[in-house]
């Protein structure tokens, strides 16, 4: 059972400000690295870009602010397992931009991500359904259908441990 990934983030400054400009400068690269990650199923496009086509219209959590660009930056993606997502958020460019997140994302009272296993095969999760589950973390907290790399769960309910050794060999193949 394939694990879903929903990320959200608020720019600081509009998307088009020169601020961004590093975030920008990564992107595309994070994406050819995803794209080839161990673990890694798909992820949704941008109706606003050519290429990987988007998993239902693309809708934002009540904390998105309209700016005049349009967008937010947020992710929806499939995964075999939460080591291979663990292993490229803090492995490879991602890591470097992650480290770097502060500069661009405003610090918020709303989750960056969650996670939830994607039952309905073989049909990807939508941009509704991310935004319904990440919308269940911030209201109620990690559960089994709505949880967070912190406290994770696995398909029968229980507390999910990582196995630690396993990241840390999924990172080396990043490198």
């Amino acid at each position: 059972m394939p694990l879903a990934l929903y990320t959200f983030g608020l720019f600081r400054t509009p998307a088009d400000d020169p601020a961004n400009d590093g975030f920008y400068a990564l992107n595309d690269l994070v994406f050819d690295e995803v794209d080839t990650a161990p673990g890694f199923i798909a992820r949704s496009g941008y109706a606003m870009d050519d290429g990987t086509t988007p998993w239902g219209s693309e809708v934002y959590p009540p904390f998105y602010q309209e700016r005049g660009d349009g967008w937010s930056p947020a992710t929806l993606s499939l995964w075999e397992d939460l080591e291979s997502i663990l292993a490229f958020t803090y492995g490879g460019l991602h890591k470097t931009a992650v480290k770097r997140g502060s500069e661009w994302f405003q610090d918020g009272a709303w989750p960056p991500l969650v996670l939830w296993w994607h039952k309905t095969q073989p049909a990807y999760p939508t941009w509704a359904e991310g935004v319904e589950r990440y919308m269940r973390l911030h209201t109620h907290g990690p559960t089994a259908t709505a949880f967070s790399f912190k406290t994770a769960f696995t398909l029968d309910g229980k507390p999910l441990q990582v196995d630690s050794q396993r990241v840390r060999a999924l990172k080396r193949d990043l490198s």
